[in-house]
């Protein structure tokens, strides 16, 4: 077993509805508009978020952009968008709690919701991101 391996937990969740990016962001594409958040994986990397930095509702993101930021009591990191288009709603429970998103990232820990652009996006499967963190 590699070094890597046996830091990693078999037992993270990936759920296969999602598509993934390669920064640990999760986006659900099967509704409109599309919800956005963090993996499992990134969640337990960052340890217990204590603040969330949310943009504007109606403001434009690309993919790319560093568009939350994510604070936690081991680090400060951004949440780099995987897509582009309109931001339209944000998650003002999980600002005022952000443990909500360690406790459950793929549900009520989501963090936007964006209306997408006409293009897709470039992401991976849930089988391929797994491929990353494992």
């Amino acid at each position: 077993m590699s070094d890597n391996e046996s830091k990693q937990s078999p037992s993270l969740d990936v759920p296969e509805h999602l598509e993934y990016s390669q920064d640990h962001v999760w986006v659900d594409t099967s509704s409109s508009p599309a919800v956005i958040g963090i993996t499992e994986y990134a969640a337990s990397e960052l340890g217990d978020l204590v603040f969330l930095d949310l943009p504007e509702t109606g403001g434009r993101v690309e993919a790319g952009d560093e568009i939350v930021e994510l604070e936690s009591s081991k680090a400060v990191e951004p949440l780099v968008s995987p897509v582009s288009g309109t931001i339209s709603y944000v998650n003002r429970d999980a600002a005022d709690d952000p443990s909500v998103i360690n406790n459950d990232p793929y549900g009520e820990g989501w963090i936007l919701k964006v209306e997408l652009d006409d293009d897709e996006p470039e992401l991976l499967s849930a089988e391929d991101y797994g491929k990353i963190i494992h």
